[in-house]
């Protein structure tokens, strides 16, 4: 998936920790041959390249997380839609990057969005409609992966572990003392510097910007997350960390919200007390930061992080 996976458990003994985490090793590998679009034999790799028009069933160890990926789009009005793969190709977002033009991005966003690939409300039916549309995994693909593996860490009797995703944070039951897990979010635009720590037990805390996966043309940088409703990048205004959870969930919405822009991702927020947002806008070197209702029970007040207007 592009990054890097790394887990410690507390076990009843060092072999059955090491047990555990190869299990959870394997079950976000089976994640990954579900998900992958950087491998042509995944499954959903199949689905993509199926003739248009064509109606395919959906394997039922991926239906379930289309079907949650289907009920989120809706949720946030289109903000996060993973139907953007011809988006993807016309920006060259894979390679070195390029600027379509206005009839490139018109014909990319005719074969972007909820009319570009039809799924079943129970996610167990697909159709793609046009040529040149296909799903990417990049926005909720690491959720899905770490709901997997906290299943597995489950069914191997650990209770307590931290799991870190490149950008996502999975914490399970207590820390070493008992407490909850203490996780940094990072700067918006400098990842090794950060200015807010949230304290995390159950949930899963994930992050999105466009700092950190980029294409550059002609001396601007591009992002790698997309506006679906506009069919271009988002702009590199800060970031955004959800805390829920479902790891899946907390995926899927920091996409979304990081699309929807600060404002109206903490209006989105307000109305779902059950959901953590912190939204922070890098303005020139200098973090404003604002957060839902729904955070204040993980934030960790320190002198770090001084709340905006």
């Amino acid at each position: 998936m592009g990054t890097t996976l790394r887990i410690g458990v507390h076990a009843s003994s060092r072999g059955a920790g090491i047990a555990a985490i190869e299990a959870a090793l394997e079950a976000v590998q089976f994640t990954d041959s579900l998900l992958s679009t950087w491998r042509d034999d995944s499954e959903l790799a199949r689905l993509n390249h199926m003739p248009p028009g064509q109606t395919a069933p959906v394997p039922p160890t991926l239906a379930p997380i289309l079907a949650e990926v289907v009920r989120w789009s809706r949720a946030t009005g289109g903000a996060f839609d993973p139907a953007v793969g011809a988006l993807v190709d016309a920006w060259d977002a894979r390679g070195g990057g390029r600027v379509p033009t206005g009839e490139e991005l018109a014909r990319a966003l005719e074969r972007s969005g909820a009319g570009a690939i039809e799924l079943s409300a129970d996610g167990r039916t697909w159709r793609r409609t046009a040529d040149g549309a296909w799903l990417d995994s990049g926005g909720f693909g690491k959720g899905a992966a770490l709901a997997a593996a906290r299943d597995s860490l489950a069914a191997h009797g650990v209770g307590s572990a931290l799991l870190d995703f490149g950008g996502q944070v999975l914490a399970l039951g207590p820390d070493t003392a008992g407490g909850a897990w203490s996780v940094p979010v990072a700067h918006p635009a400098r990842r090794l510097e950060p200015v807010a720590r949230l304290a995390l037990r159950d949930r899963s805390a994930s992050t999105s910007s466009q700092s950190e996966r980029f294409v550059e043309v002609g001396g601007r940088r591009y992002g790698h997350i997309f506006d679906p409703r506009t069919g271009r990048p988002v702009p590199a205004w800060g970031s955004v960390t959800v805390v829920a959870r479902d790891p899946l969930l907390a995926d899927i919405l920091s996409t979304a919200l990081l699309v929807l822009g600060p404002e109206a991702a903490l209006a989105w927020a307000r109305e779902r007390p059950e959901i953590g947002v912190l939204v922070l806008e890098d303005r020139g070197g200098r973090v404003r930061s604002r957060w839902s209702p729904g955070l204040e029970a993980f934030l960790v007040q320190d002198s770090t992080l001084v709340r905006g207007g």
